[in-house]
């Protein structure tokens, strides 16, 4: 089932949002897009291909584009502003009652992880090639994986290699560049895996 919703954020922005929902969903699933000045928004190809595996998996997935993207109000904050954005989705997902989940692909997967350092109690957390350059450097304990393709000619391998490994973090490579082109579904299931997991 989809569905179609506005959410409003805590400094009054309003960003246009998708919910993809599974028969009797086990989990709720927050999953950010890439970056909004690189072309970035929650219809991107790589987007549909995970949530679409997602929901086949029981997820029920929210995506959203960040302020100032699609019909989104506001402007583009460079990750700053746009914490506030995560936070609305995740409120609006902690409102169905299930089992909340973190996700992104790069821009969003490096807000997700953001987000994901301010919480005492955070939920698992599965993110596809985020920048190193903006991560935490703190995080709290749980699960959490980063899916890296092996030919990935945005972000820096080395950096994320050093970032999971100094935070516990599973580092998942596999063939494919940034974009993953015609690997939606294996990448799919990569981050499900990453949500089903517990050590």
């Amino acid at each position: 089932m989809i569905e179609r919703v506005n959410l409003t954020t805590s400094d009054g922005e309003t960003l246009e949002a998708r919910w993809d929902r599974p028969e009797g969903p086990t989990g709720v699933a927050v999953f950010c897009h890439p970056h909004p000045m690189q072309g970035g928004s929650m219809m991107a190809p790589l987007m549909v291909a995970v949530t679409t595996l997602l929901v086949e998996r029981g997820f029920a997935v929210l995506r959203f584009n960040f302020r100032g993207t699609g019909e989104s109000s506001g402007s583009h904050d460079d990750g700053v502003a746009e914490i506030h954005d995560v936070e609305a989705a995740v409120d609006s997902a902690r409102e169905v009652g299930l089992p909340l989940f973190m996700g992104g692909w790069s821009f969003g997967a490096g807000m997700a992880l953001r987000w994901l350092a301010g919480q005492d109690e955070p939920p698992p957390y599965s993110g596809i090639a985020p920048s190193p350059d903006a991560l935490p450097t703190v995080l709290p304990p749980g699960p959490k994986r980063i899916v890296l393709g092996t030919r990935d000619q945005v972000v820096d391998g080395e950096k994320i290699r050093s970032y999971c490994e100094s935070h516990s973090i599973d580092l998942v490579l596999t063939p494919g560049d940034h974009f993953f082109h015609g690997r939606g579904r294996k990448i799919g299931s990569l981050v499900a895996q990453g949500f089903e997991h517990r050590p």
